[in-house]
């Protein structure tokens, strides 16, 4: 704490003055009669040691052990610890009900047994504060992060992070770290808007945050797995599957509406506005090096695959890059917001330009059984062509469209 602060039962007090609690850090529990009390403490101790007024709130979830006793003692031993009880089970749900009903100007939660190291608290929480950043996250998958975990456990966590990348453009690195903080009226806003009331919780608030283009600062962290974790594994990815496919038909479908917690960032602005004359010259010169790179590609996998196989590897790199290319440089979008939505156009574009170039295959085998391969290419470079015609209109009509209609 720093000189002249104390914390009563109604707040901080800085010199005589009331003060809100800067941070409200959340500890979700269920069962936990074992470890929270040892924890609790480990925690206030650490947090005795930062110049920040913060405090300790402990969500209990339906505990049906002594966890709810343990809570409700240590809120009365301890002057910067609540305790909250929930009748219903589920993380989301404990954190929902905390951050709703916290004053703090930053809220944020770990896991019980605080198996992220307690000195990456402060990175995590200073570009909150000092309103640099939305939302803060540890990462153990961030370089510089230090992690003691199973193989199971690491593979199936990078596996995750990796779909996340590729089906939503996720740009975070790790979206289930026990070891996050918002702004709260940041948290105001999205917490409306999260579905999820369990352990998808996290990656729909990140997914959502990301989307409406607010800045997600990562810290690295060194982090401990916990041997003794009740987490059911095939439950938890079997939720989290059906949680990516709802979070994806909602941003595609414009049924989430992200204006307002857009609105909070006021590093959106809108790209430079081009004419149809200039864009189309942007989006030849990038069509033009996608072309490129294709022809490279296609010709170096042909080697050892066969044509097909080759084209829709091929296809498929090229069209994620020439997406991010044309966001920005033809359309002029140099921001997160939409990128969802954007990426699913381009991949749908993909799709139909795949159709074109595998028909012309089909179609040019169907006639030469065994064409060479100047032939093979000239015939892709042309379907391309066309392919590259429709890929400007869908993207066109997507990125072009109104801000407000992006994130609509």
């Amino acid at each position: 704490m720093t000189a002249g602060t104390e914390l009563s039962n109604e707040g901080w007090v800085l010199d005589g003055k009331r003060l809100l609690t800067a941070v409200d850090l959340v500890i979700p529990v269920h069962n936990e009669e074992k470890d929270l009390e040892a924890s609790v403490r480990r925690l206030d101790g650490y947090l005795r040691t930062l110049p920040i007024p913060a405090t300790i709130t402990i969500a209990d979830n339906a505990s049906t052990d002594a966890t709810w006793e343990i809570a409700e003692r240590l809120a009365t031993e301890i002057t910067r610890v609540r305790a909250i009880h929930l009748n219903e089970k589920g993380r989301g749900r404990a954190l929902k009900a905390a951050w709703s009903t916290s004053r703090a100007e930053v809220v944020g939660y770990m896991d019980v047994d605080l198996s992220t190291d307690l000195r990456a608290l402060p990175p995590l929480l200073a570009p909150l504060l000092s309103g640099h950043s939305d939302v803060a996250i540890g990462s153990r998958l961030a370089r510089g992060s230090r992690i003691e975990r199973g193989p199971k456990r690491d593979l199936l966590s990078k596996g995750y992070n990796l779909l996340l990348r590729g089906v939503l453009s996720a740009e975070f690195t790790d979206a289930q770290c026990g070891f996050k903080a918002v702004r709260r009226d940041v948290a105001e806003k999205l917490l409306p808007l999260v579905e999820d009331d369990s352990w998808f919780f996290d990656t729909e608030l990140l997914v959502l945050a990301s989307e409406a283009g607010l800045r997600i600062h990562e810290v690295p962290v060194d982090w401990v797995d916990d041997p003794d974790s009740r987490v059911d594994i095939a439950a938890t990815v079997k939720e989290d599957l059906r949680g990516v496919a709802r979070l994806l038909r909602g941003l595609v479908s414009g049924r989430i509406d992200l204006r307002g917690v857009a609105a909070l960032n006021e590093a959106i602005v809108p790209g430079p506005k081009r004419g149809l004359p200039e864009q189309l010259m942007r989006f030849a010169a990038v069509g033009a090096m996608s072309t490129l790179a294709y022809v490279v590609l296609y010709s170096l996998l042909r080697v050892t695959v066969d044509a097909q196989i080759a084209n829709l590897v091929s296809l498929l790199v090229t069209a994620v890059a020439n997406t991010a290319a044309n966001r920005r440089l033809t359309f002029g979008i140099t921001v997160r917001q939409g990128a969802v939505r954007h990426h699913v156009a381009g991949l749908l574009a993909f799709g139909l330009g795949l159709a074109l170039t595998s028909g012309s295959l089909a179609l040019l085998h169907l006639a030469a059984p065994m064409p060479a391969r100047p032939t093979e290419l000239v015939v892709l470079v042309v379907a391309n062509a066309a392919a590259t015609l429709v890929r400007f209109v869908i993207l066109r009509m997507v990125m072009a469209a109104p801000r407000s209609a992006m994130v609509a």
